[in-house]
């Protein structure tokens, strides 16, 4: 093997060419492609879903993004009154500050601005000061609702509770009476059964409320939900004389669980018979519209005036409370029904009219192999 040494003059030429070309690298090393790191700095505060304002040691504002204007802490220029403040104080102490800067005045632009306003100055050095604040409306609004639902939980519980305790005394101050017994006895199995009943919703509205579209859906036929829900609606029926009339079987499927959605429908039934006079008519009908499938139960009982419309789906919501009372309703049944209709992905629709009556109908997305035509069949 021949080694071939390279002579100096190669090797210097070699370095003057490498040292020149190194030269010329450099200049496109030191100025990247792309925005500069300002720019990508000013594009993120924009961009931020938080109020963002960049204060000097005058309390004045020297940068802030579009959100702190929609969140009101930014006005004409100006900080909020209660931010410069605040700023005051971190500007003594040298330390974070947390602030509330919900608007004082209620229906700020027209009730769509922000109900809950909180936020933090934190300094940063040379007199200039950072202010990040956050939109809270909806963790305040969940909290609201929240201590709602035990407010409203503890007083439905405290009522058929209150009530088998006082039955119970009546049953020991009459246990020579047979007769008394019967009949307090027979009340005391009456709130029992409430009772059971109330305390099965709640945990079934507590699996549904807040929980995303079912992970796992299966073909559900329509016909077999509709007779289940019928038989669970069978004896509530029969004891006011109220026949509920159904159309023809409709071979439709849909993605859902059988389970949940035979439980809406007869939620459905049940508050058609609780607000119709007795002997009056319900029906159940069923056709495919587009990707859906509607099951639409009708009454012709009190009818719902237009504004309490959608209370109704609100939990422990009554039209009637002497009539909740008297049917042993509980307020939960037509909240159950909103949910399971939106973990399926779908909907429930109301038309009412007072003195006429109400259709209810839960609309389920079709089982992917069922046809889309649209069976015929109108709603009042």
């Amino acid at each position: 093997m021949v080694w071939i040494l390279p002579t100096a003059g190669a090797l210097l030429v070699g370095l003057v060419i490498g040292f020149t070309a190194g030269k010329r690298r450099r200049p496109a090393e030191r100025r990247p492609a792309g925005p500069s790191i300002a720019v990508l700095i000013q594009r993120l505060v924009q961009s931020s879903h938080n109020a963002i304002v960049i204060l000097n040691e005058f309390g004045d504002v020297v940068q802030h993004n579009q959100r702190a204007v929609e969140l009101g802490v930014v006005r004409d220029r100006r900080v909020d009154i209660r931010t410069k403040k605040a700023a005051e104080l971190v500007l003594e102490t040298g330390e974070p500050v947390e602030i509330e800067l919900s608007p004082t005045e209620r229906g700020v632009q027209l009730g769509r601005g922000p109900e809950a306003v909180r936020g933090e100055i934190r300094p940063l050095g040379d007199g200039f000061l950072a202010v990040d604040a956050a939109d809270e409306s909806e963790a305040v609004r969940l909290e609201a609702t929240r201590r709602d639902f035990v407010a409203n939980v503890s007083h439905e519980l405290k009522t058929p509770v209150g009530a088998m305790a006082l039955l119970a005394e009546a049953v020991l101050d009459a246990a020579d009476d047979p007769d008394a017994v019967r009949r307090f006895t027979t009340k005391v199995l009456h709130e029992a059964t409430r009772l059971g009943t109330l305390v099965t919703e709640l945990i079934a509205l507590s699996r549904l409320q807040g929980a995303e579209r079912l992970p796992e859906l299966n073909a559900v036929e329509v016909d077999g939900v509709v007779r289940d829900a019928l038989s669970r609606a069978q004896l509530a029926s029969e004891s006011t004389g109220i026949v509920i009339a159904t159309d023809a079987d409709s071979c439709l499927v849909v993605e859902g669980d059988r389970a949940l959605l035979v439980t809406a429908l007869a939620n459905l039934l049940d508050n058609a018979v609780a607000y119709s006079q007795p002997g009056s008519p319900v029906s159940i009908s069923r056709r495919q519209v587009g990707g859906f499938v509607e099951i639409a139960v009708t009454d012709r009982g009190i009818g719902i005036p237009a504004d309490e419309q959608q209370r109704v789906f609100e939990r422990f919501y009554r039209l009637d409370k002497a009539r909740s009372r008297a049917t042993g309703g509980t307020g939960l049944g037509l909240a159950i029904v909103k949910h399971v209709a939106a973990n399926h992905g779908g909907e429930v629709k109301l038309w009412s009219r007072p003195g006429t009556g109400s259709t209810f109908t839960l609309r389920i997305p079709a089982h992917n192999g069922s046809s889309n035509g649209s069976h015929p069949g109108e709603h009042p």
